[in-house]
């Protein structure tokens, strides 16, 4: 019943009329860097977080968490008409969702991408409405040694469970924590890293990082593979609109399922990307046209699209609960938050009140809103994609610099963006995870704090991280998700020896 009470205080607070004008623009430009392959929802909002910092933080964050919204919506534009995922999450859409547009077919398949990405989100928001309260609450109960496991339990699981080898997904991680620590220590005073340089002293700003590891990286991709934007034409009829709305009941197990693992994989680090693949492959096996799968099946365009919304929209409630964000985007938010002063974590609950259930109504309100966007402006979204990639690169690349420049006034950190830009571009080039670097440079001082605090504690014992069921439960399952790689590696070769 708390709950309801706060949800109808926060939807007072996101309907006030500077914030639905926010949350409005918010929608249309997430839409727009869904539609253009290069950009994405992390890369969208760390490029003009810095536009936000003059708001309201409860304005910038319902702008920022719109943003991301639009280009959950939008990457399933170009996977449809255009065989070209405008998100990594969008890659399994394409599977059925172009083959319906060449069959003529693309405003049903449109129409059930965007309604499947509202029921996802939805699932997730209210999953955070009713289930982010008690995690504050039990997490009140966090000390220094909890908190490191929980940072530890993080970064194992993107070892444990992420597609990439693990090896790259630890020397990630590692570099991660050697970019965090760079400047002031924060215990001791002494200077880490510096290497004599003075620019170093307050370390490598976040949103530097983020700004030159996507957008840079994405846009040096983008020109390298040298995209030209061939696809089918859409045209939204309302009458077909209403007979795939018809269809879309049949079809609840597979969203319901959907739903459940997108939720799982938003929740821990597995992120939406996996999520999608996850469910198509589910529902094809569950389906019973399985023969339709690939050709033009309306389901397997339901089940990623469910999953990516569900995984991108819950991976907020560790973020807001714990600190711990669950996934890309949920971490350049997370560095949103800490530079307008607000601390994410359970006493973000207890602090900040409006804040938090303003953004949870604004994210029924924001996927409502994206919605109808979407559903109206379909073939003006479309019709982007007729721009040259050579006029629309450079002007991202200008937003990118003046992003950069904004957050400091300082040139050095323009340059920092491009260096941060060659990093992004040659782990994608070598297919290394970002997502642990970015992971990494967010909370490596907030885990080394954590650590130190709770061994100062215990006079230096590593014992105080099993001393009682909460942190040595936490502990031990990050171990074993950190072994995970070795011990499936393990029973795989003892399976045949067993047969």
């Amino acid at each position: 019943m708390d709950e309801i009470l706060s949800l109808i205080g926060g939807f007072q607070v996101a309907l006030s009329g500077y914030n639905v004008i926010l949350m409005l623009i918010g929608i249309v430009l997430g839409v727009l860097i869904g539609v253009l392959p290069g950009l994405g929802g992390a890369n969208g909002v760390a490029i003009l977080l810095p536009l936000t910092f003059s708001m309201p933080p409860t304005s910038a964050i319902i702008m920022l968490t719109c943003i991301y919204w639009g280009a959950l919506f939008g990457g399933a534009i170009t996977s449809i008409l255009f065989n070209i995922p405008g998100e990594p999450w969008s890659v399994a859409t394409t599977f059925d969702g172009h083959p319906l547009a060449r069959q003529g077919r693309a405003d049903e398949a449109l129409t059930a991408a965007f309604t499947s990405s509202f029921v996802g989100a939805l699932f997730a928001v209210i999953m955070i409405t009713f289930l982010a309260p008690v995690i504050a609450r039990f997490a009140l109960q966090f000390g220094p040694a909890e908190f490191f496991a929980v940072f530890f339990l993080t970064f194992a699981s993107f070892v444990g469970m992420s597609t990439s080898s693990p090896f790259k997904v630890i020397a990630a991680i590692c570099l991660g924590l050697a970019l965090g620590a760079v400047g002031l220590d924060k215990m001791t005073g002494s200077l880490r890293l510096t290497f004599g340089s003075e620019q170093l002293l307050g370390g490598f700003d976040f949103l530097i990082a983020v700004i030159g590891l996507f957008g840079i990286a994405e846009i040096l991709s983008s020109m390298e593979s040298g995209l030209k934007f061939q696809g089918a034409q859409a045209k939204m009829r309302l009458n077909a609109v209403l007979q795939t709305w018809r269809k879309l009941p049949l079809y609840w197990g597979t969203a319901i399922r959907s739903c459940i693992i997108g939720a799982w994989m938003g929740v821990t680090p597995g992120g939406a990307t996996p999520a999608s693949f996850m469910s198509y492959g589910l529902a094809k096996r569950f389906s019973k046209e399985k023969d339709k799968f690939g050709k033009g099946s309306l389901e397997g365009v339901i089940a990623p699209e469910v999953a990516n919304n569900a995984a991108g929209t819950s991976a907020l409630l560790p973020m807001l609960t714990l600190g711990i964000p669950g996934s890309p985007t949920a971490a350049v938010l997370l560095g949103g938050l800490m530079i307008w002063g607000l601390q994410p974590g359970p006493m973000l609950f207890v602090e900040q009140k409006d804040f938090v259930w303003g953004l949870i109504a604004s994210m029924y309100l924001g996927n409502l809103a994206g919605l109808i966007v979407v559903l109206t402006c379909v073939p003006l979204f479309a019709a982007i994609l007729r721009v040259p990639f050579a006029i629309i690169a450079p002007i991202i690349l200008v937003i990118c610099a003046v992003g950069a420049y904004t957050v400091k006034n300082n040139m050095f950190d323009v340059w920092m963006m491009l260096v941060f830009g060659v990093i992004g571009y040659t782990f994608n080039k070598l297919d290394y995870p970002i997502a642990p670097l970015v992971l990494a440079i967010v909370l490596g001082d907030k885990a080394e704090e954590s650590f130190r605090q709770a061994l100062l504690a215990s006079q230096g014992s590593l014992s105080i991280f099993w001393s009682n069921w909460l942190v040595g439960s936490i502990m031990t399952l990050a171990m074993l998700l950190l072994f995970w790689p070795l011990i499936g590696s393990i029973l795989g070769r003892l399976r045949p020896r067993a047969n």
